[in-house]
């Protein structure tokens, strides 16, 4: 089988010059339609060193190309003043969430040659939510001439025996890599260095994973293409390394991108079974729409479905008043593929329309205004996307979001991916 991650040469600043706390900022997909979130990020960091400077918050979507400059550039300033390199890393995390659980993973390098996001794939690494591909190019647009990667791609893991990351403590780690706060309720987060032992123990464990055996014990039948990692968070941003990768194989040819940096994606892996991976819907919000004939619109669909699922319900919620609609017969498994299929019908309709994808109940309330509606909904057991994905393929997009906003990873690790 063939080995789909490594070490990687990390990069980080010296934690003794520059301020962690102010350094670590949250995913640039999370608070989407909230740019007061990302101006108190502004006055928290001030003149400081910050990852800030070196992502596109996309909520600055529409600003892209007047910020790839001023990114670019701080990348390369950073590389030679504040980022030291600790070669064929991985580092142990413990993340401290915003209820007070414990969340663990490693933070190492996969091979983009073993993932694949199309539909259907049977890669060793797989997303598990469909990719819109309309949402790569400005992605591809800020990686292009990027020097460094910084990750908030975390890949799962399934290890119902916990044998991969729960044995690592800071007793068989070599040493600190950061220990500090997070800013705007982000809870904490330690990262230790693996020693060499641990590293062995990690890779071992990994590849038992996907043993013939240990996959037909867990999914139920044999000859199944083997699953390592699925993507829980950073489907389209480990999508557009892939999609940089495969342009410069084409320009490069196949042997002299082997040895690229752009290769590898440094991403997190955790485990699906740690008890702090919560499993969250991620909810709907219209915007520009008639909410009286969204929901009038969204009745007649609910009720014209003849498929075989279970009864589900969807909750709307407009600035007038609020109520529940039904799908007795559905078609999809779960309400948020019945509710997508909707959406996308209406958005092809109404051209103005928009719609933006959001966590947690109380932001989508807070969205709401004359010409918005919210819809809310069940989510997904996690112990259901392993196999979901292996026999069904991916969801749709935006099915679960792993935590609330503010448990999201926070960028702190870089890599180089040019040479």
């Amino acid at each position: 089988m063939k080995k789909c991650f490594n070490g990687a040469d990390i990069l980080l600043p010296d934690f003794t010059k520059t301020d962690a706390k102010k350094w670590a900022v949250v995913a640039c997909d999370q608070f989407t339609s909230e740019p007061h979130y990302w101006e108190a990020v502004e006055r928290e960091i001030g003149n400081a060193p910050s990852t800030l400077r070196i992502i596109l918050p996309e909520v600055y979507l529409k600003e892209t190309h007047k910020r790839i400059g001023d990114i670019n550039s701080t990348m390369r300033e950073y590389t030679s003043d504040i980022l030291v390199s600790h070669p064929d890393s991985m580092i142990y995390t413990e993340r401290t969430q915003s209820d007070g659980s414990i969340r663990r993973g490693i933070v190492l390098a996969i091979d983009l040659e073993c993932y694949d996001f199309k539909k259907g794939a049977a890669s060793l690494i797989r997303a598990t939510e469909a990719t819109v591909v309309e949402r790569i190019p400005p992605r591809v647009a800020i990686r292009r001439d990027a020097t460094i990667e910084l990750p908030h791609v975390m890949l799962l893991i399934d290890d119902p025996d916990r044998t991969v990351i729960e044995p690592l403590s800071a007793d068989n780690c070599d040493r600190l890599a950061y220990d500090t706060d997070l800013m705007l309720g982000g809870g904490h987060i330690t990262g230790r260095f693996l020693g060499d032992g641990a590293k062995e123990a990690v890779t071992n464990a990994l590849s038992a994973l996907i043993a013939p055996e240990a996959m037909e014990k867990r999914y139920g039948k044999a000859g199944l293409a083997p699953l390592l990692f699925a993507v829980g968070d950073g489907n389209h941003s480990l999508a557009t390394a892939k999609t940089i990768y495969e342009d410069i194989k084409a320009s490069i040819g196949a042997e002299a991108a082997a040895e690229h940096p752009a290769r590898y994606a440094l991403v997190e892996i955790v485990n699906i079974h740690d008890e702090a991976m919560k499993f969250e819907p991620i909810y709907r919000v219209m915007f520009d729409v008639d909410p009286e004939d969204v929901i009038e619109k969204l009745s007649a669909y609910l009720t014209s479905l003849s498929g075989e699922a279970d009864e589900q319900t969807i909750d709307y919620v407009s600035k007038d008043k609020s109520g529940t609609l039904k799908a007795l017969s559905p078609v999809k498994t779960l309400p948020v593929a019945t509710l997508q299929d909707f959406i996308d019908g209406y958005l092809k309709e109404h051209k103005d329309a928009e719609v933006d994808y959001i966590h947690g109940e109380n932001s989508v309330k807070s969205l709401i205004g004359d010409n918005s509606i919210g819809f809310l909904f069940s989510g997904m057991g996690k112990d259901e996307l392993f196999k979901t994905v292996i026999y069904d393929g991916a969801l749709p997009r935006k099915t679960f979001s792993m935590g609330h906003a503010e448990d999201k990873r926070y960028y702190m690790e870089c890599r180089k991916i040019t040479k």
